[in-house]
């Protein structure tokens, strides 16, 4: 029995992917929803018994906080304190080549939100992450993900990020990884926009959002609202996106923190409120 509940966290830990489905132990359900309800700090605490000794649990806690760090910008030392742990616990190489994928993740964050220029040791420590995970890995997808957001937004390199967008959509899609398939769909359709082709980004963005609304994943759901609503050639439409993503970022407490700058003022009947 402790060995299938191990199972299960290992596949959630490695795929990042968010889980609802009956059959989900109540421990994997209550972290879900704590974590798409930006609840990060509550769904580690979850983790943290058995994250003393699981290696699977402990790299789940600690992708919860470094999501936490990207999505609020605090948080860092959590985050590396739980990074070390998981790193003292792997033993095999998939363990090992997982935590040097959190590891990269970490980095990239720091290195994206301006905190410290971490983007060697992000480089290095996916390289490291590849070189561990065999291609079967149930790592791989997120890996390959990694490596793409690496490429676009630290070494702006758009055809290495689509190849590796694309090499992680196909392993998210067949692993049944809902949430980093919307994740997939969303920088794809960010590649897309830049380069100009409208139709194919909305597209993206619109598939990104369907997947977080079927999964519940309110946090990731604001951001998906107004990618969509950049692309929308109807200016009613985009408008109702754009009060939509407001009222949920407001919901959430003003997370994530880097979509301030993208939403209309609040009503002054919500502002009240808040």
């Amino acid at each position: 029995m402790a060995r299938s509940g191990r199972a299960t966290v290992a596949h959630t830990a490695r795929s990042g992917s968010g889980t609802t489905a009956d059959d989900d132990p109540p421990l994997q359900t209550a972290v879900w929803r704590l974590r798409s309800r930006a609840c990060w700090t509550d769904a580690a605490a979850l983790l943290e018994p058995a994250a003393a000794t699981d290696p699977a649990a402990a790299l789940q806690r600690t992708a919860l906080l470094t999501e936490r760090c990207l999505y609020t910008g605090q948080g860092w030392t959590d985050a590396e304190d739980a990074l070390r742990g998981a790193e003292a616990l792997a033993r095999e190489d998939d363990e090992r080549g997982a935590a040097a994928c959190e590891r990269g993740h970490l980095a990239y964050a720091s290195t994206l939100l301006g905190v410290r220029d971490r983007a060697d040791e992000a480089s290095v420590a996916l390289s490291r992450a590849a070189a561990l995970l065999a291609p079967s890995a149930p790592a791989r997808p997120l890996l390959d993900f990694r490596r793409g957001l690496i490429a676009q937004n630290i070494a702006d390199s758009p055809q290495a990020a689509r190849a590796a967008y694309r090499r992680a959509h196909a392993g998210a899609a067949a692993r049944g990884d809902a949430l980093l398939l919307s994740s997939t769909w969303r920088h794809l359709a960010l590649l897309s926009l830049r380069e100009g082709e409208l139709a194919e980004a909305r597209h993206g963005f619109a598939e990104c959002l369907r997947i977080r609304e079927e999964l519940g994943y309110l946090i990731g759901t604001a951001p998906a609202l107004i990618a969509l609503a950049d692309t929308e050639p109807e200016p009613e439409l985009a408008g109702r996106l754009r009060v939509e993503a407001g009222r949920l970022f407001r919901l959430l407490g003003g997370v994530p923190t880097w979509l301030a700058p993208h939403l209309d003022p609040a009503p002054p009947e919500a502002a009240g409120v808040n």
